[in-house]
Protein backbone atom coordinates (compact mmCIF):
# COMPACT_ATOMS: atom_id res chain seq x y z
CA UNK A 1 0.00 0.00 0.00
CA UNK A 2 1.45 3.52 -1.21
CA UNK A 3 1.82 6.42 0.97
CA UNK A 4 -1.38 8.03 -0.95
CA UNK A 5 -3.41 5.24 0.10
CA UNK A 6 -2.52 4.98 3.59
CA UNK A 7 -3.55 8.26 3.95
CA UNK A 8 -6.71 8.06 2.43
CA UNK A 9 -7.61 4.89 4.19
CA UNK A 10 -6.73 6.71 7.44
CA UNK A 11 -9.01 9.85 6.62
CA UNK A 12 -11.96 7.42 5.73
CA UNK A 13 -11.46 5.70 9.27
CA UNK A 14 -11.54 9.22 10.75
CA UNK A 15 -14.42 10.09 8.93
CA UNK A 16 -15.90 6.76 9.61
CA UNK A 17 -15.12 7.60 13.53
CA UNK A 18 -16.83 10.95 13.40
CA UNK A 19 -20.60 9.69 11.76
CA UNK A 20 -20.46 7.37 14.23
CA UNK A 21 -19.98 9.10 17.38
CA UNK A 22 -22.47 12.15 15.50
CA UNK A 23 -24.83 8.68 15.15
CA UNK A 24 -24.68 7.48 18.45
CA UNK A 25 -24.94 11.51 20.45
CA UNK A 26 -28.52 11.66 18.19
CA UNK A 27 -29.48 8.71 18.91
CA UNK A 28 -29.10 9.55 22.84
CA UNK A 29 -30.31 13.19 22.53
CA UNK A 30 -33.56 11.88 20.52
CA UNK A 31 -33.80 9.16 23.43
CA UNK A 32 -33.61 11.34 26.81
CA UNK A 33 -34.40 15.04 25.54
CA UNK A 34 -37.04 14.38 22.30
CA UNK A 35 -39.51 15.93 24.55
CA UNK A 36 -37.17 18.95 25.28
CA UNK A 37 -35.89 19.40 21.73
CA UNK A 38 -39.22 19.30 20.17
CA UNK A 39 -41.39 21.64 22.07
CA UNK A 40 -42.41 24.77 21.34
CA UNK A 41 -40.94 26.75 23.90
CA UNK A 42 -37.25 25.35 23.32
CA UNK A 43 -38.11 25.73 19.25
CA UNK A 44 -38.82 29.41 20.39
CA UNK A 45 -34.52 30.03 21.32
CA UNK A 46 -34.15 29.55 17.42
CA UNK A 47 -35.13 32.99 17.25
CA UNK A 48 -32.69 34.64 20.29
CA UNK A 49 -28.70 34.92 19.60
CA UNK A 50 -26.26 33.58 22.22
CA UNK A 51 -22.84 34.19 21.19
CA UNK A 52 -21.86 35.47 17.45
CA UNK A 53 -24.49 34.06 15.27
CA UNK A 54 -24.83 31.07 16.93
CA UNK A 55 -28.39 30.71 18.70
CA UNK A 56 -29.38 29.46 22.04
CA UNK A 57 -31.29 26.32 20.40
CA UNK A 58 -27.98 25.58 18.56
CA UNK A 59 -25.72 26.32 21.44
CA UNK A 60 -27.56 24.34 24.13
CA UNK A 61 -27.69 21.31 21.73
CA UNK A 62 -23.55 21.66 21.09
CA UNK A 63 -23.51 21.95 24.84
CA UNK A 64 -25.33 18.26 25.28
CA UNK A 65 -22.93 16.89 22.19
CA UNK A 66 -19.98 18.14 23.83
CA UNK A 67 -20.95 16.99 27.29
CA UNK A 68 -21.72 13.51 25.90
CA UNK A 69 -17.91 13.25 24.07
CA UNK A 70 -16.45 14.74 27.82
CA UNK A 71 -17.85 12.36 29.81
CA UNK A 72 -16.71 9.54 27.55
CA UNK A 73 -13.49 10.44 26.87
CA UNK A 74 -12.87 10.80 30.44
CA UNK A 75 -14.70 8.10 31.75
CA UNK A 76 -16.40 9.65 33.87
CA UNK A 77 -19.64 7.73 34.01
CA UNK A 78 -22.36 10.37 34.27
CA UNK A 79 -25.62 9.57 34.22
CA UNK A 80 -26.70 10.40 30.78
CA UNK A 81 -30.43 11.44 31.36
CA UNK A 82 -29.32 13.83 33.42
CA UNK A 83 -26.41 15.30 31.63
CA UNK A 84 -28.49 15.13 28.51
CA UNK A 85 -31.61 17.15 30.02
CA UNK A 86 -29.85 19.60 32.22
CA UNK A 87 -27.63 20.63 29.13
CA UNK A 88 -30.70 21.33 27.46
CA UNK A 89 -32.22 23.27 29.81
CA UNK A 90 -29.10 25.33 31.15
CA UNK A 91 -29.58 28.29 29.41
CA UNK A 92 -33.65 27.47 29.09
CA UNK A 93 -33.95 31.81 30.05
CA UNK A 94 -36.52 32.58 26.85
CA UNK A 95 -35.33 35.63 26.07
CA UNK A 96 -32.73 37.53 23.97
CA UNK A 97 -30.37 38.88 26.26
CA UNK A 98 -29.32 41.02 23.61
CA UNK A 99 -32.08 42.84 22.72
CA UNK A 100 -31.50 46.36 23.69
CA UNK A 101 -35.38 47.05 24.77
CA UNK A 102 -35.35 44.33 27.20
CA UNK A 103 -34.96 45.88 31.34
CA UNK A 104 -31.53 47.55 31.02
CA UNK A 105 -30.60 45.86 34.60
CA UNK A 106 -31.48 41.96 33.30
CA UNK A 107 -29.50 42.76 30.26
CA UNK A 108 -25.73 43.86 32.34
CA UNK A 109 -26.03 41.20 35.09
CA UNK A 110 -27.69 38.13 32.30
CA UNK A 111 -24.89 36.02 33.50
CA UNK A 112 -25.14 36.20 37.12
CA UNK A 113 -29.43 35.74 37.12
CA UNK A 114 -30.29 33.62 34.28
CA UNK A 115 -29.45 30.58 35.57
CA UNK A 116 -32.33 31.13 37.93
CA UNK A 117 -34.65 31.81 35.92
CA UNK A 118 -33.69 28.58 33.57
CA UNK A 119 -34.11 26.93 36.42
CA UNK A 120 -37.47 28.56 37.22
CA UNK A 121 -38.97 28.36 33.59
CA UNK A 122 -37.71 24.54 33.58
CA UNK A 123 -39.46 23.97 36.59
CA UNK A 124 -42.74 25.17 35.03
CA UNK A 125 -42.54 22.52 32.36
CA UNK A 126 -40.45 19.22 33.43
CA UNK A 127 -40.04 16.97 36.56
CA UNK A 128 -36.56 17.78 37.08
CA UNK A 129 -33.96 15.60 39.10
CA UNK A 130 -31.62 17.27 42.25
CA UNK A 131 -28.68 16.46 39.51
CA UNK A 132 -30.80 18.63 36.53
CA UNK A 133 -31.17 21.49 38.54
CA UNK A 134 -27.73 20.94 39.91
CA UNK A 135 -26.58 21.25 36.14
CA UNK A 136 -28.91 24.65 35.47
CA UNK A 137 -28.54 26.81 38.67
CA UNK A 138 -24.42 26.25 38.61
CA UNK A 139 -23.28 25.94 35.01
CA UNK A 140 -22.18 29.36 34.96
CA UNK A 141 -19.48 28.82 38.30
CA UNK A 142 -18.02 30.76 39.95
CA UNK A 143 -20.17 33.66 38.80
CA UNK A 144 -22.58 31.67 40.57
CA UNK A 145 -20.51 31.20 43.61
CA UNK A 146 -21.58 27.84 45.19
CA UNK A 147 -19.75 25.37 42.75
CA UNK A 148 -20.96 22.09 40.92
CA UNK A 149 -21.87 19.21 43.77
CA UNK A 150 -22.10 16.43 40.83
CA UNK A 151 -20.27 15.14 37.96
CA UNK A 152 -23.01 15.72 36.05
CA UNK A 153 -22.62 19.69 36.71
CA UNK A 154 -18.86 19.69 36.15
CA UNK A 155 -19.04 18.37 32.74
CA UNK A 156 -21.94 20.40 31.47
CA UNK A 157 -20.05 23.31 32.93
CA UNK A 158 -17.49 22.59 31.03
CA UNK A 159 -18.94 21.92 28.31
CA UNK A 160 -20.89 24.97 28.30
CA UNK A 161 -17.54 27.59 28.73
CA UNK A 162 -15.68 25.67 25.96
CA UNK A 163 -18.67 26.02 23.84
CA UNK A 164 -19.51 29.20 24.67
CA UNK A 165 -15.35 30.25 23.93
CA UNK A 166 -15.42 28.61 20.68
CA UNK A 167 -18.66 30.70 19.63
CA UNK A 168 -17.46 34.40 20.70
CA UNK A 169 -14.39 33.85 18.85
CA UNK A 170 -16.31 32.30 15.62
CA UNK A 171 -14.70 29.10 14.96
CA UNK A 172 -17.99 27.23 16.14
CA UNK A 173 -20.51 29.14 13.62
CA UNK A 174 -24.01 28.97 13.15
CA UNK A 175 -27.15 30.07 11.47
CA UNK A 176 -28.58 32.60 12.56
CA UNK A 177 -31.63 33.70 14.11
CA UNK A 178 -33.85 31.37 12.02
CA UNK A 179 -37.22 30.85 13.58
CA UNK A 180 -39.97 33.42 14.10
CA UNK A 181 -41.95 32.03 16.55
CA UNK A 182 -44.86 34.52 16.79
CA UNK A 183 -45.07 34.78 12.85
CA UNK A 184 -45.10 31.03 13.67
CA UNK A 185 -47.89 31.47 16.38
CA UNK A 186 -49.55 33.51 14.36
CA UNK A 187 -49.88 30.96 11.40
CA UNK A 188 -51.42 28.72 13.83
CA UNK A 189 -53.70 30.86 15.34
CA UNK A 190 -55.19 31.69 11.69
CA UNK A 191 -55.54 27.90 10.38
CA UNK A 192 -57.53 27.50 13.84
CA UNK A 193 -59.42 30.37 12.99
CA UNK A 194 -60.44 28.71 9.74
CA UNK A 195 -61.21 25.30 10.86
CA UNK A 196 -63.57 26.36 13.52
CA UNK A 197 -65.08 28.66 10.47
CA UNK A 198 -65.22 25.53 8.38
CA UNK A 199 -66.75 23.46 11.29
CA UNK A 200 -69.59 26.23 11.30
CA UNK A 201 -70.71 26.62 8.22
CA UNK A 202 -70.42 22.74 7.64
CA UNK A 203 -72.68 22.58 10.90
CA UNK A 204 -74.91 25.18 9.16
CA UNK A 205 -75.27 23.75 6.04
CA UNK A 206 -76.86 20.43 7.89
Amino acid sequence: MSIVEKIRERRRERLKRHYERYRRIHALLEKYGDDIIHSNNFQMTKAHIQHGNMTVNDHCLSVARYSLILNKKLRLHCNKRDLIRGSLLHDYFLYDWHDKGYVPERKRLHGFWHPGIALRNADKEYQLTDIQRDIIKKHMWPLTIVPPVCRESWVVTSADKYCSLMETLKLHKGHGKRYDFVEAKRKRDKEKQLESWRKAEDKAAI
